[in-house]
């Protein structure tokens, strides 16, 4: 198979879809690699590191789609690259389509079969290819909390974890998933008291078991939320309903129970966002505010740690990649459920059905 990887294009993106290690394994085994010259180089992997292990360059994003079976990305692709997508192609990369019309029907009218990252389950019921974003996200998104609390940020001047004599921050996390999980561990870390909400139970229970004593758990509702954020100096939304619109559990009448200078950051902004003020931000200009409370809301928060992200990504896709390049989709999809639950978009019709359900398309049962 020819796979395609292309230097992606939004803002601040430094992450590429696969390192020279995952590139060498595929051409190893006989699969023809095309990487656009220059994608690594964010992540500090040269052009050069490719070509030792078999890729070969092309100067232009068109030309990496033009000659690909599969292009494999990191981001969802542009309204730039829409018309670059060809018929029976395969696209496999981040899609977050519940969240964006525009994209989905570009998608389907390009008739080519598009795997989303985040919608792949594996036999547990696990998500391979987002899990290691959203451990990124998640301890990134209290790094960026504790930045923006700082004076100068525009937030409160508070330090997250206090000193010995001033008690620290109070970070409210809602959502106890794996970024729920990341985002509490490096918020206890640094000495912060911290709650964790979710309606899950058993996913309470257990966070309560391996996390440190200065971290709460509480079952999710409007008033125990609401609640929470009166006291919150640090709020994380982390959220995940699996290709769906994210729900809005933080109003914006719920601001005013907040202090100002208070720092919201929604990791969910991808699927629509958690709270009722969430639009997508840049890392360029990442904040916002909305009545006296700061907002962080970009869309691609591991990209601000591409070394560390590219590598991370690239172990969790390689094998996914590798079964495609080897089977084609269909055969892939026959196989493996997993790669069957990526399924989005096939040859211009909606198969997954969160997704047709959130943009009020018409979805169609997936058969062999």
């Amino acid at each position: 198979m020819i796979i395609g990887v292309p230097k992606e294009i939004k803002v601040q993106e430094g992450r590429v879809a696969m390192t020279p290690d995952g590139v060498f394994e595929l051409t190893r085994r006989g699969h023809k690699v095309y990487i656009q010259k220059g994608a690594g180089v964010e992540s500090y992997l040269s052009d050069e590191s490719y070509l030792k292990v078999g890729a070969v360059m092309l100067d232009t994003i068109e030309e990496v789609y033009a000659i690909s079976d599969m292009i494999v990305k990191v981001k969802e692709p542009l309204e730039s690259e829409y018309g670059l997508i060809r018929k029976d192609q395969v696209l496999f990369t981040y899609l977050h389509l519940a969240s964006d019309k525009k994209l989905t029907e570009a998608l389907i009218t390009s008739g080519a079969v598009c795997i989303a990252y985040e919608t792949v389950i594996d036999k547990n019921g696990a998500l391979p290819l987002l899990t290691p974003m959203s451990e990124v996200a998640g301890r990134l998104s209290v790094q960026q909390g504790a930045k923006y609390l700082e004076k100068p940020q525009g937030g409160k001047g508070i330090l997250l974890g206090g000193v010995p004599g001033v008690k620290p921050a109070n970070v409210v996390i809602i959502g106890a998933g794996v970024v729920g999980h990341n985002a509490a561990q490096m918020a206890a870390g640094l000495g912060a008291q911290v709650k964790v909400l979710d309606i899950n139970l058993n996913r309470l229970r257990y966070l309560s078991e391996i996390l440190p004593a200065n971290v709460e758990t509480l079952y999710s509702t409007n008033m125990s939320i609401t609640e929470s954020l009166s006291t919150a100096d640090l709020v994380i939304g982390a959220t995940l309903l699996v290709g769906a619109k994210a729900p809005h559990l933080v109003t914006r009448e719920m601001l005013k129970e907040m202090s100002s200078g208070t720092v919201m950051i929604d990791v969910s902004v991808d699927q629509g966002g958690c709270f009722e003020t969430t639009h997508p931000t840049t890392h360029l200009n990442p904040i916002y505010e909305v009545d006296g409370i700061i907002h962080y809301c970009v869309a691609n928060i591991p990209g601000a740690v591409p070394m560390t992200s590219t590598r991370a990504l690239t172990n969790a896709t390689l094998p996914y990649v590798i079964t495609l390049a080897e089977n084609g989709w269909k055969a892939a999809s026959e196989q493996y459920q997993d790669l069957r639950h990526g399924l989005n978009i096939v040859k211009g019709d909606v198969v997954f059905k969160s997704v047709a359900d959130s943009l009020n398309l018409p979805f169609k049962e997936l058969t062999f």
